[in-house]
């Protein structure tokens, strides 16, 4: 599994923590940025260039980190393919893999700390679509995929 991970300045500690976490958990990642706190990046450019490397399939899966989750979070979005989930807590990084199959975990430095993120990330890596769900329930989501991507298809084209 291979990796992004970006941040502004508000979630610049969360994601040295997370960092530290997948480099001691050996889990392929690049730091998209911000990479020190000297030259900050604002949100919506982090989020505008990490989305169309997950979207091209160069990541598997993203972490972006702003002070709330939501700019990070409606920027990567825009992307094709790209399903991002703001999340303050370790249940809902869970059920977006599991219910939404997001492939862009975005949460707030502000909302929660580096150690939570670093909690938030090993959850959201480890739950895959469909984990845990009952027969009927995993019905569902196969069809909401479906339903997702013709959506998609009619905004952005085939």
């Amino acid at each position: 599994m291979k990796i992004a991970i970006g941040s502004d300045k508000s979630g610049f500690s969360a994601k040295e923590a997370i960092k530290a976490y997948l480099t001691e958990a050996g889990v392929h990642f690049d730091d998209l940025g911000t990479t020190d706190l000297e030259s900050v990046h604002p949100y919506y450019q982090v989020a505008s260039e990490v989305a169309p490397k997950v979207q091209s399939g160069d990541y598997d899966k993203a972490v972006l980190i702003c002070g709330t989750g939501a700019g990070m979070s409606i920027v990567a979005n825009k992307f094709k393919g790209v399903h991002a989930v703001a999340c303050e807590g370790v249940y809902s990084a869970k059920m977006a893999r599991a219910i939404n199959n997001a492939n862009v975990l975005c949460m707030g430095g502000w909302i929660v700390g580096p150690e939570m993120a670093v909690e938030m990330v090993k959850t959201f890596l480890s739950t895959d679509w469909c984990q845990d769900l009952e027969d009927w329930r995993k019905e569902n989501m196969k069809k909401f995929a479906v339903q997702v991507a013709n959506i998609e298809d009619g905004i952005y084209g085939k």
